[in-house]
């Protein structure tokens, strides 16, 4: 892990007032371009003031909504990254980690495969998420954060197992419901699979769900730098080890379940973002989950105003654009780390 740059309320305050505007740029082209342009300079009015026009009903009904829902969807993927991150202090960690998107891809596709519409489609998806959150807590809780004060025993591992463990028997029956659905529901079932935000529609408390989640977490920013020394460490610091991790976990494991209920499995933005952001601002949690969260929301929707804009009138899966963006990015960060 990198090592802490100070972190005063003032570069706090630059750092996220700078990603910020980032974000309101990119949501202001979004809500400009496709197949019938908007001007950015009706689009204050058009906000502001809805009316019967063409261009007002395709920016609340259609645009606005899925924006929205990208920007939620982004900032919770790179926060429950960080979180993931942080739990199992690996910076390669990513928010599926644990089996989420496994158990939650299999929820989904049972009720594409029963034709279901698509509230139930998400809730699916919801409940699988759940149910990997309840086994691996489960088989976890008798080494989470079970430690003396001297100890330097640590459960990482045997979370990260569990997780992969259930990842492998949920992609087992993915590719069992795949291989006997009817070849009309492929299609969708597959789009779902690599992400798709065509549709989504969230409700006010998932679009708030992100800020909450900060609200709840930065309070123990402290304790999440101490963490990254080890549990043994962060104890004998005075952290109370335990209760930390099992906040973080279900924090992180929530936030990931909600992600993939609106918009499936969109890949790298919660490997990509918190990694690259790491190297940048440094380790301290107090300034990278609000970076993360902030620049994460800019980064998906980036994504998808390209997913919908670059075949038009076909509209790609926005995992594919996140795949082909954050991919090489990776890489690239991976290598300049190494020379460095």
């Amino acid at each position: 892990m990198i090592l802490h740059r100070p972190v005063t309320l003032a570069r706090a305050l630059a750092v996220c007032g700078a990603l910020l505007a980032l974000g309101v740029l990119v949501l202001v082209w979004s809500l400009a371009s496709g197949s019938d342009a908007l001007s950015w300079a009706d689009l204050p009015r058009l906000l502001l003031s809805p009316d019967d026009s063409t261009a007002s009903e395709i920016l609340h009904r259609l645009r606005l909504p899925r924006a929205l829902a990208a920007l939620s969807t982004g900032a919770l993927l790179a926060l429950s990254g960080a979180l993931m991150q942080v739990l199992l202090r690996n910076p390669l960690a990513d928010p599926y980690v644990l089996g989420l998107s496994g158990t939650a891809a299999l929820g989904a596709l049972l009720m594409l495969a029963l034709g279901c519409s698509f509230l139930a489609v998400q809730a699916g998806a919801f409940v699988g998420a759940l149910a990997a959150i309840a086994i691996v807590f489960l088989l976890a809780r008798h080494d989470l954060g079970r430690l003396e004060a001297t100890s330097s025993q640590d459960s990482t591992p045997r979370l990260l197992l569990t997780g992969v463990m259930l990842s492998s028997m949920a992609m087992a029956g993915v590719s069992l419901v795949l291989s006997l659905a009817p070849n009309e529901q492929l299609r969708g079932m597959l789009f779902w699979m690599m992400g798709d935000l065509s549709g989504a529609d969230v409700p006010a408390t998932v679009l708030l769900l992100p800020v909450l989640l900060l609200a709840l977490l930065l309070p123990f920013g402290r304790d999440l730098n101490l963490l990254l020394r080890g549990p043994g460490p962060a104890q004998m610091l005075g952290v109370p080890v335990r209760r930390v991790r099992a906040l973080i976990y279900l924090c992180a494991s929530a936030a990931a379940a909600t992600a993939v209920t609106v918009a499936g499995s969109v890949g790298f933005v919660g490997l990509v973002v918190p990694h690259a952001l790491r190297l940048l601002l440094g380790n301290d949690q107090r300034l990278l989950l609000p970076a993360s969260a902030l620049t994460g929301a800019a980064f998906l929707l980036a994504a998808d105003t390209l997913a919908r804009t670059l075949a038009d009138p076909l509209q790609l899966p926005v995992g594919v654009i996140t795949a082909l963006v954050g991919a090489p990015t990776f890489i690239v960060l991976l290598t300049r780390r190494g020379r460095a």
